[in-house]
């Protein structure tokens, strides 16, 4: 991407995640900036107290724009306010940024940015829908002048489009040694696995969830993988199938058509909750109890909560969002002062998995957990990502109270 030119303000597009260096060519910080990390945020949002003198230095306004209200209630119900909550403990005022949403289409994530750039954004701040969009984007804000955050989802053109998110394959790698651990709690004896892959028709996060979890459970970081791979532990690989643009429906039709056709099929593997709870429907459906047919998942829904009490899925990935919100708003605040972000924010690079089109950008990477039944209390629904009553609600009090959880 274009540098911010002075003056200009920032874009924030956001998007579905090696230690990097902030770019040479960034101008240098006119006084000294705080020196927040990727491991400066809480719950709390205290560390944006912390940005308000930079963000009194800046010029412009930041644009936000999330993509839909569909594949995820998350933008909904977390980022964005997250996200406006993490501006105005920096400092901003309701004139200094504006926060809008894709609704699912290019043309109106791309119009968005056109507006906001017009309106006098100098960062942008966006979730790409999709990669197409995601380089028109980039390249209609490096044409003028603005800093691009690219938010959840990588976008690779341009030259230092940052990335703010969480370490993708590190994600898969969880979801991998999640799947691995739960074949031996529950006892499936000798695997007959099938996985089924997140959108990698559009989106590059889906190779890299891939590429974590094949290296963990097949060895290679090849996706998707020819049915008849075996690993060394002695599983065997009947199907791997990408979903096209994670649509569930079409992924339970998918698994259906395998299970049906290969009915020795014993554990499986999803890249997220939506995906999981497909599998997990058809599996009910065909009279398959708890415990028998492992599942994976991540986002940490309320629904991929409930089959991890209820005994059909492993684990989640959780990705706190509340740490990406303030990551991507302490970021945006450095790029609007013309000031050099820190390298411990910028602590890593992305680069385009293979087969994928870019080049290499600066990165700003969290650290994502695993949860299980075990962890769920402490993790989720201390952070009250999960409503503590509604869950239980669906599951029981007896099986809350068995996890720890006090509705």
């Amino acid at each position: 991407m274009g540098q911010a030119a002075v003056g200009l303000s920032v874009l924030l597009v956001a998007g579905c995640g090696g230690g990097g260096t902030s770019p040479s060519s960034q101008p240098s910080a006119s006084s000294s900036p705080p020196a927040l990390s990727v491991s400066s945020f809480d719950l709390s949002f205290a560390a944006m107290s912390k940005l308000t003198s930079t963000t009194a230095a800046g010029k412009g306004k930041v644009g936000v724009i999330l993509p839909d209200t569909t594949s995820s209630t998350r933008y909904i119900d977390f980022d964005a306010p997250y996200i406006e909550k993490a501006l105005k403990t920096a400092g901003y005022s309701a004139g200094d940024y504006k926060i809008d949403n894709a609704q699912g289409v290019d043309a109106t994530e791309l119009a968005l940015a056109q507006a906001d750039i017009a309106q006098g954004a100098s960062v942008l701040i966006f979730d790409p829908i999709d990669s197409t969009v995601g380089a028109q984007v980039q390249a209609y804000a490096a044409s003028h002048g603005v800093a691009l955050i690219s938010y959840d989802r990588a976008t690779f053109t341009g030259t230092n489009t940052y990335y703010v998110s969480f370490d993708n394959v590190q994600v898969g790698k969880l979801i991998g040694a999640g799947f691995n651990a739960c074949v031996k709690d529950w006892h499936v004896t000798a695997p007959k696995v099938f996985q089924l892959d997140g959108g990698q028709d559009t989106d590059p996060n889906a190779v890299s969830f891939a590429q974590g979890y094949n290296s963990k459970i097949w060895g290679t970081e090849t996706t998707p993988l020819p049915a008849g791979t075996k690993s060394s532990t002695g599983y065997t690989l009947i199907g791997d199938k990408i979903t096209p643009g994670w649509v569930n429906a079409v992924g339970a039709t998918i698994f259906t058509q395998q299970f049906t056709a290969h009915p020795e099929i014993n554990a499986t593997v999803e890249a997220n909750d939506g995906l999981a709870n497909a599998v997990v429907t058809v599996l009910k459906n065909k009279g398959v109890g708890a415990k028998k047919i492992p599942t994976t998942g991540q986002d940490a829904t309320i629904q991929g909560m409930t089959n991890i009490l209820q005994g059909y899925q492993c684990g989640s990935v959780y990705k706190p969002i509340y740490l990406e919100a303030q990551d991507a708003v302490a970021l945006a605040t450095y790029l609007r002062a013309k000031q050099t972000p820190p390298a411990t924010l910028v602590n890593s690079t992305t680069t385009p998995p293979k087969g994928v089109a870019g080049n290499k950008q600066p990165a700003s990477l969290l650290t994502p957990v695993w949860v299980t039944s075990a962890n769920l209390a402490k993790t989720v629904i201390k952070d009250k990502f999960i409503d503590a009553k509604a869950l239980c609600a669906t599951v029981s009090a007896s099986v809350c109270t068995a996890a720890g959880i006090t509705p």
